[in-house]
């Protein structure tokens, strides 16, 4: 199975660059990586670079012009270009375990989309993290109740607790593996629901609609999510109103996504 990372950027090239790092140091390296650019500056086309000639697999930086928050779009547009059969969503400021893309290998099954954990540090675990690349560990003060439970690397019981944790774990596509052929089935992310709130919620309706159905992933595929002031909130309640719409009518395409989003057709 051919797996793609998929990371979307903005403006954090200091966070990018731990996060690369630690996908130097993956116990299963990617077969492609694909880093989703929302219109950053010279500074991140550098710290990508970088990375990608170093790289023992290949490494494609894909940018547009910002124009607001939109990472559905940017998600849409690697989605579209990607050459593996399996993709595997992530942020550009989330840190990953060694383990992170073997889990996710290990995770993966035709039928399903995955739903990985997001363990949140705090600022100074994150001042901690960005100054020397180290992952924060089980007893680190930027840990906390549920967040310490979601650090901790234990496979053999993330399999005996998948249906549990499909009622502990919200989705969120900052940590997400999808097969490429379910994504162009509902043609990927809706487009017309940009901004912060339920867009991952909506596109994995659709999912659900489609029969794909959803399997978690605890203490297992872990990442660290660094540490930035909240979201602007304003597209929420239309977000969630779209949510709630999918689901009460089965709807399972959106008319702008992948194809009249990214501009170009897709094939399976």
């Amino acid at each position: 199975m051919r797996l793609a990372l998929i990371a979307t950027t903005y403006e954090r090239p200091d966070a990018l660059t731990r996060v690369l790092e630690t996908l130097a140091r993956q116990s299963s390296a990617p077969d492609e990586l694909l880093i989703a650019d929302d219109g950053s500056g010279p500074e991140t086309r550098a710290v990508v670079a970088g990375f990608a000639a170093g790289s023992a697999f290949p490494v494609r930086h894909l940018w547009r012009e910002h124009q607001g928050f939109q990472p559905g779009r940017m998600r849409n547009r690697a989605i579209a270009d990607a050459r593996s059969e399996y993709l595997v969503l992530i942020d550009g400021d989330m840190l990953l375990h060694p383990d992170f893309v073997a889990d996710h290998r290990r995770a993966a099954r035709r039928g399903c989309y995955t739903q990985g954990t997001r363990v949140l540090l705090n600022g100074s675990a994150t001042r901690h993290s960005l100054a020397t690349g180290e992952l924060p560990h089980l007893a680190s003060s930027g840990l906390s109740g549920r967040r310490r439970l979601y650090a901790w690397h234990a496979p053999r019981v993330s399999r005996l607790v998948g249906r549990l944790a499909n009622s502990l774990i919200a989705i969120k596509s900052c940590n997400q593996g999808l097969w490429r052929k379910d994504l162009l089935k509902v043609n990927g992310f809706d487009e017309t629901l940009p901004g912060w709130g339920s867009a991952d919620k909506e596109l994995c309706a659709r999912l659900e609609n489609a029969g794909i159905a959803r399997r978690s992933i605890l203490f297992a595929a872990i990442a660290f999510h660094l540490y930035h002031g909240p979201a602007d909130r304003s597209s929420h309640a239309r977000n969630t109103a779209a949510l709630a719409a999918t689901r009460a009518t089965g709807r399972v395409w959106c008319d702008h996504g992948i194809v009249t989003g990214a501009g170009r057709s897709c094939s399976n």
